[in-house]
């Protein structure tokens, strides 16, 4: 089998998959988990083989014209190089360790048939964006995708969070998504083409007229699928649909089809020194204020929702330095830990007895009874927070390592303006990802809250996929001397000074997380937490300290109050309100947009029941009223009638004598 037609098959299996589960799914159930693992488990396969043989070498490059269009052709189009070769390995894995999750998770939820499918057929979507040449074709996998995860958000669509989220998710996206469109076609028309390499050899022949508005129209889109800043409110709200779903979008694909894109076009961006000041200092304002928020949140997902919007942020600063490989390989290890924290989560989260709740407040006791959730996900913090050995830390190391030197004025043609942001916000948002990786893994593994009771057994599949995702997690970091060659070439070493400046953050991050949780948890110790709740006026600094929230849902079927531990409320201080509602983006977008549009759809409703049916009604009601008329009239009786000529005949002949008296005089 050759190279183009293994590669041809990776995303036909997974979509083929999709619709045999949904056409089979309800008629032969037996069916459905195989359908949903084996397809996703093949394409796994051929990616590794697909990059095997890519290797290092030249670029697979083949295309064949798919429809003439007049003007600029839409090709069925393969490109294929080192990096891309690798981000499909990582979906397929990624995409195959949720399926074969999923079928424990999900074992007893009735729509499973049709939530497969659908992750099957995201998981095709995402490898046609990462291996097609042609961006009309990135663009069917890209709207796919969207699509995707309007209806998997949306999973558990009885409650008003997943309806609300999925809605979101949906609307926000494709805010991004209209602007990313005129971006694809400018840049075509200036390009002359839709293919990939036509594109880039148009870029190093100064082909492109317009570089910053293509590049910024871009962006939009970028912002929206990846959830940057300010088009990020909808990632944390999305935790809502099932967990296995979360990690998937996550780790391999949505967000990550946005930092695909720009390092696919990275010279396309090149090209505008100003859109690359804007890719940096929207990096930045993600990268700081995803730390912040995820600091001050209570549910676990959405502290790890926060924590993939700053990663995704350094992967966008990398690109804003112009280093592809350390972006794309902060991406790859990313994608293994963050898949890995989220279903940890999930086993955590089915501990507690539920789908959706997972107040870090209110846990207790989970240490002892899910040990294997409490090493992998120790160790994915410990990667998360960039801590040697473990592949965060290279992988963020290389971001930080290229925007010094950006900073420095060694990498050609890059502001040094975007160097200095970078690094700056890299190193503060280091400090805070410690943080709330501390503070995670304090609040869920030797918490004070109240312990939900047993759920029983975790299925074998899920504590199973955790450890495959331990084996990247802990070891990826040492396949960074070797990936250079499937990249740009760069070295991908860490260098001295970003090490030791962002080990040091983490460590500062993590050690005063602690020492604040230590303190709390001393305080809530000397009152009673009965007391606190109960009459919180008396004591109101410790109140406020330690975070009591009495109306908070309980957690699992127990209802106690929460743990009152909690560091980041002393951490942050006042900014922790403002913080946990993710600094009130969405009040502003609802103050600017929403509330707008909802007034003038009241207007209009007005309109059309007040003037335009009013209008309507009178035209219908008056031939009515002169119909209903005319009718009384119509008696039958032909007395009447005859009576009513009578009487007409003697008004016309006195009006006649009258008109004829009145000529004679």
């Amino acid at each position: 089998m050759t190279l183009t037609t293994t590669a041809v098959l990776v995303p036909l299996l997974p979509f083929l998959g999709a619709v045999a589960g949904l056409l089979l799914g309800r008629r032969a159930p037996g069916f459905v988990r195989p359908l949903a693992v084996l397809p996703t488990l093949a394409a796994a396969a051929l990616t590794v083989a697909v990059a095997l043989g890519q290797g290092t070498g030249p670029a697979t490059d083949i295309a064949t014209e798919l429809t003439p269009t007049g003007s600029i052709p839409i090709d069925l189009a393969l490109h294929i190089d080192g990096f891309a070769a690798l981000i499909a390995v990582l979906v397929g894995v990624v995409a195959t360790c949720v399926q074969i999750y999923s079928t424990g998770y999900l074992r007893d939820d009735p729509r499973y048939p049709s939530y497969a499918a659908l992750v099957s057929l995201f998981t095709s979507a995402m490898l046609l964006v990462v291996y097609t040449g042609d961006l009309m074709l990135l663009l069917v996998g890209w709207e796919v995708m969207g699509i995707c995860s309007y209806f998997l958000v949306g999973h558990y669509w009885e409650t008003e969070a997943a309806r609300a989220a999925s809605l979101k998710a949906f609307l926000v996206t494709k805010l991004g998504d209209v602007p990313f469109l005129f971006g694809i076609f400018a840049l075509a028309a200036d390009a002359g083409t839709f293919r990939i390499t036509g594109i880039l050899g148009s870029v190093a022949a100064g082909g492109l007229d317009h570089p910053t508005l293509i590049a910024l129209l871009l962006l939009a889109g970028v912002a929206g699928k990846s959830a940057q800043f300010p088009l990020h409110t909808w990632l944390p709200d999305a935790m809502a649909g099932p967990t296995p779903v979360s990690a998937l979008i996550h780790a391999a694909t949505m967000v990550a089809a946005g930092v695909y894109l720009v390092a696919r076009l990275l010279p396309v961006f090149a090209a505008s020194a100003a859109a690359l000041v804007v890719l940096a200092v929207m990096a930045a304002l993600t990268m700081v204020g995803s730390g912040l928020a995820a600091l001050a949140q209570d549910d676990i997902k959405r502290v790890l929702a926060y924590s993939t919007v700053g990663q995704l942020g350094y992967m966008l600063g990398a690109l804003a330095v112009g280093d592809r490989g350390a972006a794309v390989f902060h991406l790859i290890s990313h994608g293994a830990f963050k898949a890995l924290l989220f279903l940890g989560a999930g086993v955590i989260i089915h501990a507690a007895g539920t789908n959706s709740l997972a107040a870090m407040s209110r846990m207790s006791g989970l240490a002892r009874r899910i040990p294997d959730a409490y090493w992998t996900v120790t160790v994915a913090l410990l990667a998360l927070a960039a801590i040697p050995p473990f592949a965060g830390f290279f992988s963020k190391e290389a971001v930080l390592g290229a925007a010094e030197h950006a900073a420095t004025g060694h990498a050609h043609g890059i502001p040094g303006a975007a160097g200095w942001t970078v690094l700056v916000s890299g190193l503060l948002t280091a400090l805070l990802t410690a943080a709330y990786a501390t503070r995670l893994w304090l609040l869920v593994f030797k918490g004070k809250g109240a312990e939900a009771p047993a759920h029983g057994p975790q299925p074998v599949a899920m504590n199973a996929v955790l450890w495959v995702l331990f084996l990247p997690t802990v070891a990826l970091g040492l396949a960074a001397p070797f990936l250079p060659g499937w990249f740009d070439g760069r070295s991908l070493a860490p260098t001295l000074t970003t090490s030791v400046l962002g080990t040091g953050t983490a460590l500062v991050g993590g050690l005063v997380t602690y020492a604040a949780w230590r303190h709390t948890t001393a305080l809530a110790a000397r009152i009673p937490l009965g007391a606190v709740v109960a009459a919180p006026d008396a004591t109101p600094a410790l109140a406020e300290e330690v975070a009591i929230d009495t109306h908070a849902p309980a957690y699992g079927d127990n209802a106690a109050a929460p743990d009152p531990a909690d560091p980041g409320r002393l951490l942050l201080g006042p900014l922790q309100r403002h913080a946990a509602v993710g600094f009130h983006l969405d009040a502003v977008y609802s103050a600017l947009f929403v509330r707008p549009v909802r007034a003038a759809a009241t207007l209009v409703r007005f309109l059309d029941r007040a003037v335009v049916d009013t209008y309507v009604r009178g035209a219908g009601a008056a031939p009515r009223l002169l119909g209903a008329a005319v009718r009384r009239a119509q008696t039958g009786n032909v007395q009447t009638y005859l009576a009513a000529l009578l009487a007409g005949s003697l008004v016309l002949a006195v009006a006649a004598v009258l008109v004829a008296t009145g000529t004679g005089a």
